[in-house]
């Protein structure tokens, strides 16, 4: 890329390029008014040490360069100025790596774009809007979701931060492609050091929740968890694209397995740069290790920690807390207290084993957990139901020997719950809800005619309300789920073909609309309902579903990721449902808290779109099979290694066991280490 040397004046609202300092008739000229964007690359970027880039409304990039910093900042400042307009001066107060307008959407604006004006510097982006307060910024490295919607020719970037969602549209290709990548650049992890990675709500870093989770998931009971190495290309491999951007990447099981990622944690454990209790108090913490009396040693562990910066305090809890629950299973996995000390305590302080006074100050955290990090009883005991609720799925599918690892008998009926049209079936771990329902029906040689959609539904007679099962999803997870007042029933899906009719025709992946809601609360705990129904505006993307108090509401009252709720036709007549087209929906939190509220529809029609849409989003498009399976019915042998559910080693009743002891009391495990 070549420069040519021009006189350049700013003057009135034009910047005028000329030949040399004594031409009177300029080469070409750009209006402040034209200026879109104003862009301010790192040093050496365009083969010039300063430059800094202006865009223009008819799609023009006219790139400039200077030999001296202070100039190029003066010339940004000025120029910056001149396009900028009076409402949006604030955000001239501090130094940008892009600044301009772009046509955008938020709150429930939705069906016009407006113009507002952006800012973005590190990772942070500020937003001015021609209505309402000055926006928050929103911290680029902490959004929930970064994805780009819409075809090459319309594309539309969205962020959604915990409260609210932007969305900025690409009207002037050329300017929006270079905030895309300036954006999902400054989304990313910015460094090796604990701050600038990804980040959570709790200030945890995205990779670190991301192998906790899985490990927790997947791996709590696996023999040797964390003592094992992976193997060592897939643990690189998973590692970079964890550091370049944890945000997107979705741990599977079947696709990593739990040693690759247990050893992905540990090498970025022991490669942050400062190390997870930092250079400056790494001393203190082994010092500490070394006092004699417990109680002051505990205090003096709870000071060191109130001294690490906020992300890496944040971080030791969460990695400690991890690590209580894999030792709770220690009579399976085979890591107890003093094992996980071994192999976390030259990690965490980066000593290569040299130092023993590592591993026992992990030891005392981990036995110590509860007072040190201040857990109360409700934070211990939604843990405790969290890790109970995943390994009795695993222990109840789980059998030693030769058996047949994850069958159930479960009682199935057949278009409605009678004695004479129940059934009693043998679940493997691999069946799913179509191939039940085909079972069912051959038993009781029923034909399926074309336009018969039958369904296997999740019935919960108290809520009175049900639940048209996936045609792909697993029947056994349900099943361990069900209270004694919900069964399984089999029988024609009467509205599927016109939500199918429904999706085939509409033009747009989202619904919004008003429908009326009510939560469900309790007064004083008596279990009473309280409260009605008042009018909300939905709107439902591919994402999450996003509750508004009204239509012209900026943020959103509420939002869930939609993925995580289950939909269920119907609500509970003592609630006096203002309609009889209503729903009930249920949202489980990633710690596995329940919360539930109602919706009510004006008509049948809106009803069945609303629960087509969530069909749709909550199954990437896959409404129902295009060519339902008609082979046999026979179960195939499943075996231990084909579960896909979390592996446990050692006997059914060692395993029942820990379970019972860790449901029991989480704290009894640690008074026998």
């Amino acid at each position: 890329l070549e420069f040519s040397r021009r006189w350049c004046v700013l003057s009135d609202g034009v910047l005028s390029y000329y030949e040399n300092e004594r031409a009177v008739t300029p080469n070409g000229e750009i209006r402040a008014s034209e200026i879109v964007c104003l862009a301010v690359p790192l040093p050496d970027t365009h083969g010039f040490e300063h430059t800094f880039e202006v865009y223009t409304e008819g799609e023009r990039l006219y790139l400039f360069g200077l030999e001296s910093m202070e100039q190029a900042h003066e010339w940004v400042k000025c120029i910056a100025k001149a396009f900028v307009p009076p409402l949006a001066e604030d955000l001239l107060a501090r130094d940008f790596e892009r600044l301009g307008r772009l046509p955008y959407k938020a709150g429930l604006s939705l069906q016009r774009a407006q113009e507002g004006w952006f800012s973005l510097s590190g990772s942070e982006l500020r937003a001015v809007f021609p209505e309402g307060p000055c926006e928050e910024p929103l911290q680029l490295r902490k959004l929930q979701e970064l994805s780009i919607q819409g075809d090459s020719e319309n594309q539309v970037l969205v962020l959604v931060e915990r409260r609210r969602t932007l969305y900025i549209q690409g009207e002037r290709r050329l300017d929006f492609m270079g905030w895309l990548g300036a954006i999902q650049k400054a989304a990313a992890s910015m460094g090796d050091t604990l701050s600038e990675q990804q980040l959570g709500d709790s200030d945890i870093p995205v990779i670190v929740y991301r192998c906790v989770d899985y490990i927790t998931q997947c791996g709590l009971t696996s023999e040797g968890i964390y003592r094992k190495c992976g193997q060592t290309s897939k643990t690189q491999r998973l590692l970079e694209s964890l550091r370049q951007d944890a945000r997107s990447v979705h741990l599977k099981e079947g696709e990593q397995h739990v040693d690759d990622v247990s050893s992905a944690l540990k090498r970025f454990l022991r490669d942050l740069p400062d190390g997870l209790f930092t250079r400056a108090q790494r001393l203190a913490w082994l010092e500490a290790s070394e006092i004699e009396d417990e109680e002051e040693k505990v205090s003096r562990y709870r000071e060191l920690l109130v001294q690490l910066p906020p992300v890496n305090r944040a971080t030791v809890k969460a990695l400690i807390s991890h690590l209580y629950c894999v030792q709770c299973f220690s009579d399976t996995n085979q890591m107890n207290v003093h094992n996980l000390a071994i192999v976390f305590g030259p990690t965490l302080f980066q000593t290569d084993g040299q130092d023993y006074k590592a591993g026992r100050v992990v030891e005392d955290l981990i036995n110590h957990y509860v007072v040190v990090f201040s857990v109360d009883e409700e934070e211990l005991r939604k843990q405790r139901e969290e890790i109970t609720a995943i390994v009795k799925m695993r222990v109840a599918g789980t059998a030693s020997g030769t058996q047949h690892a994850g069958d159930f008998i479960c009682t199935v009926y057949l278009e409605e719950k009678k004695a004479e049209t129940e059934q009693h079936v043998k679940i493997p771990a691999s069946m799913t809800a179509e191939e039940l329902t085909l079972e069912i029906l051959d038993r009781r040689n029923v034909g399926i005619r074309e336009k018969d959609y039958w369904t296997c539904f999740e019935v919960n007679e108290r809520e009175e309300a049900e639940r048209p099962l996936h045609f792909a999803e697993k029947v056994l997870p349900i099943l361990h789920g069900l209270g004694t007042d919900s069964h399984l029933v089999v029988k024609k899906h009467q509205a599927m073909e016109a939500m199918l009719l429904y999706l085939a025709s509409r033009i747009s992946d989202t619904k919004h609309g008003m429908m009326k809601f009510r939560e469900d609360r309790s007064l004083l705990g008596l279990g009473l309902p309280s409260g009605g129904f008042h009018d909300r505006y939905f709107i439902l993307n591919s994402s999450c579903l996003r509750l508004y108090k009204e239509v012209r509401s900026h943020r959103p009252e509420k939002e869930w990721p939609v993925k995580s709720l289950k939909v269920y036709l119907g609500v509970k007549k003592k609630l006096r449902p203002p309609t009889c087209w209503g729903f009930t929906v249920v949202h489980e939190t990633e710690k596995h808290e329940k919360q539930q509220w109602y919706l009510c529809c004006d008509t049948q029609m809106e009803l069945r779109e609303w629960f087509a849409t969530f069909l749709f989003v909550q199954h990437d498009g896959l409404v129902w099979p295009s060519e339902p399976s008609r082979v046999s019915r026979a179960v195939p042998e499943v075996r231990l290694g084909s579960v896909s559910l979390i592996p446990l080693r050692g006997s059914e009743n060692e395993m029942r066991r820990s379970v019972a002891a860790f449901s029991a009391d989480p704290l009894s495990l640690l008074r026998n280490v």
